[in-house]
């Protein structure tokens, strides 16, 4: 079976240290994404695209300052992507292996956590959802700004922890007529 993120109940988030006393967090507002299930119901694969303008940290300077080639270069690499390579599932935990591409760089990541069974909702359409997550360093990926602190240390910390909380609706399959 098929399925496309419902967008609208979807969410990419991340949580970075600040001057390494706070956390700042943000999500990518603009979230899309596919998946495919095997004939049990297990997953078999997914896919998904982050619009890098639309990030948010609820702060537009340092917005801004994310969308610049200091950081993720928008202009230039318009899109995060994640692409599974391997989905293992027991009960209902899940790790998912895929390549995960930010900017040029095109690195595998593993998010685990847990996917739902799937339900009918009140329109009649089958869903599902998934909620996994990963802590990565930034610097693997070529995000490599920094500011040294007079007290020492860094103004931003290289771990990142990203979560994925998204829905997906099943895609209706056409039907055949017979002539």
């Amino acid at each position: 079976m098929h399925w496309n993120l419902d967008t609208t109940h979807s969410a990419a988030e991340f949580a970075v240290k600040h001057l390494m006393i706070a956390t700042v967090k943000g999500r990518f507002a603009k979230v899309a994404g596919t998946g495919e299930t095997n004939p049990d119901g297990t997953l078999k694969s997914v896919e998904m695209t982050l619009d890098a303008a639309s990030i948010d940290t609820n702060e537009p300077m340092r917005d801004e300052h994310l969308r610049s080639p200091d950081f993720f270069d928008v202009a230039k690499y318009p899109a995060l992507t994640f692409k599974s390579t391997k989905v293992e599932t027991r009960g209902s935990d899940i790790a998912i292996t895929g390549d995960l591409s930010i900017r040029d760089v095109t690195k595998p990541i593993t998010l685990k956590g847990e996917i739902s069974g799937v339900i009918t909702d009140p329109w009649g359409n089958p869903r599902t959802a998934l909620a996994v997550s990963a802590t990565l360093s930034r610097k693997e990926w070529g995000l490599m700004w920094n500011m040294v602190l007079e007290a020492g240390g860094f103004a931003v910390s290289d771990q990142v922890k990203i979560s994925v909380d998204v829905q997906a609706v099943a895609v209706r399959e056409a039907v055949k007529s017979a002539a």
